[in-house]
């Protein structure tokens, strides 16, 4: 038997309810968020968010297995790519709102360590690759994960800025993070 799929309302109310619950968590943590408020930022009742979501929790769940599903394909089709992380900055900027939960001081954080995990395994990919002597070294991974987080902390910076500073000037920090990154290993593991 055929799943049905979802309708355009049904598109358009479930997206409603992730952004009302995105742009609640940049100002309160949440196990203080209420069903009402959601749905008074999505403009829907509460009968309809609970057509949709069990409660608060279940909306945060899916709202963030959906983030790392779109972020794991955009991975996958980017990781071979020099230009990798522009993808990814081209993505957090698509979703701002998003993002600006992700990386709010009221965030689980949860769903940044996810990313940053993610981010750290395509590093470590990537780069054992190229330093396949370093495959199975502790140092080399102490200097992804270095690496990872601090490309994390340039994307956090940039987003509880306010998305302030243009996005190509992002691309190009963490491009030059990267040339140093490599110069490192180079240095060490060649």
């Amino acid at each position: 038997m055929d799943a049905k799929k979802p309708d355009r309302r049904t598109i358009k109310t479930r997206k409603a309810l992730c952004a009302g619950l995105a742009e609640l968590l940049t100002t309160k943590e949440l196990h203080r968020i209420t069903v009402q408020e959601i749905a008074d930022k999505a403009d829907v009742n509460r009968v309809t968010f609970y057509k949709h979501y069990l409660d608060v929790y279940d909306l945060y769940e899916k709202l963030e297995n959906e983030v790392i599903t779109e972020l794991g394909l955009l991975v996958l089709e980017h990781e071979t790519d020099s230009d990798y992380m522009k993808h990814i900055i081209d993505y957090i900027d698509e979703n701002r709102v998003l993002f600006s939960m992700i990386f709010s001081p009221f965030s689980t954080g949860t769903l940044r360590d996810k990313v940053l995990k993610m981010i750290n395994g395509t590093y470590l990919m990537i780069y054992r690759e190229r330093y396949a002597s370093a495959a199975k070294s502790a140092q080399f991974e102490f200097f992804c994960h270095y690496h990872s987080n601090g490309c994390i902390a340039v994307l956090e910076k940039w987003v509880r800025g306010g998305y302030a500073q243009q996005k190509d000037l992002i691309v190009k920090g963490i491009s030059e993070l990267d040339k140093h990154f490599e110069a490192c290993c180079d240095e060490n593991f060649n």
